[in-house]
């Protein structure tokens, strides 16, 4: 057998590889290009631009105060270590914030300051609290706003869950509560 028939049977194995790491870098570069629109989407929503968060909920008066709401993710709550949770973002009103020590949310009616629920952390024109959802909540519960003034004020109103998350309302319709 020559050297040239060796050759030549090798040459063909190679060849096949090569062309298919062509293709694979290809595919490589496309793909990126592909998640890009959802990147930018979540960078907007990160940085304010798409306002407070991807649906606005609505505005509630919480005693003399009103506050604006917004879901952060439109969507069914999402599994957490502490159990499924919801994440709401808050914007208190121009002449109301130097007034407003604290704001919380929970679901269900409060027993006490100490169990008022999450607070919500951040600036005042926009402010993220994290929910528990428990997992007996029916799904016509309401959502309890407790705002807590720096004079030693305790506001409360109730805010139904089918208006301020229509799709963790669905997802409590599934998920059969009663």
């Amino acid at each position: 057998m020559s050297k040239t028939a060796t050759l030549s049977s090798a040459a063909p194995k190679a060849s096949f590889w090569r062309r298919w790491r062509f293709h694979l870098s290809g595919l490589l570069l496309i793909l990126p290009i592909i998640y890009v629109p959802k990147y930018f989407d979540n960078l907007a929503l990160s940085r304010g631009l798409m306002g407070l968060g991807q649906r606005p909920a609505g505005d509630v008066q919480v005693g003399p105060w009103k506050l604006q709401f917004a879901e952060w993710q439109i969507g069914a709550p999402k599994s957490d270590p502490a159990g499924m949770v919801k994440t709401f973002t808050m914007a208190q009103c121009a002449q109301c914030k130097d007034q407003i020590r604290a704001v919380y949310l929970r679901v269900g009616k409060p027993r006490s300051l100490r169990a008022a629920g999450s607070i919500f952390f951040g600036s005042p024109h926009r402010a993220f609290a994290t929910v528990p959802i428990p997992p007996r909540t029916a799904p016509d519960a309401d959502l309890w706003i407790t705002a807590e003034g720096w004079d030693g004020s305790m506001h409360q109103a109730a805010w139904p869950i089918a208006t301020a998350s229509p799709a963790t309302a669905e997802w409590l319709k599934k998920q059969g509560a009663n």
